[in-house]
């Protein structure tokens, strides 16, 4: 099971992220952190990077019900989401996939959660 879902397309990067955001929105997810990877490591260490976000992504209901299910669950927490730009015009989206990561936990309650989130994201790269 690969532990990540992605979608390539080729419109601009800005214009991707502006989509994701809405399709995310649209599946009942908030973005409770948005990462400039490019921008950090340019101010961090004067390294260049091409375009690349990270986007973390919280459905406060499922999140709820992860964490009842399993408190220390959130350090798994918020499904990251990345936006980044690829040769010759690409820009791929990929979601971690929630599935792969808590069927390690052991705790039966979280693999139905689990499923549910991974559908989500999986809806918002067919939005796209």
């Amino acid at each position: 099971m690969d532990y990540y879902i992605a979608k390539t397309l080729q419109i601009p990067f800005a214009e991707v992220v502006t989509k994701v955001i809405s399709a995310l929105k649209d599946e009942g997810f908030g973005i409770l952190s948005d990462i400039d990877v490019s921008a950090t490591l340019k101010s961090k260490i004067d390294a260049e990077w091409r375009p690349y976000r990270i986007l973390g992504a919280c459905n406060p209901q499922l999140a709820y019900r992860a964490l009842q299910a399993e408190d220390k669950i959130g350090v798994m927490l918020p499904c990251n989401v990345i936006v980044q730009e690829r040769a010759a015009g690409d820009v791929e989206v990929a979601a971690v996939n929630p599935a792969a990561a808590m069927a390690r936990v052991g705790n039966p309650v979280l693999p139905e959660i689990a499923e549910t989130v991974r559908d989500k994201l999986s809806a918002v790269l067919e939005r796209l």
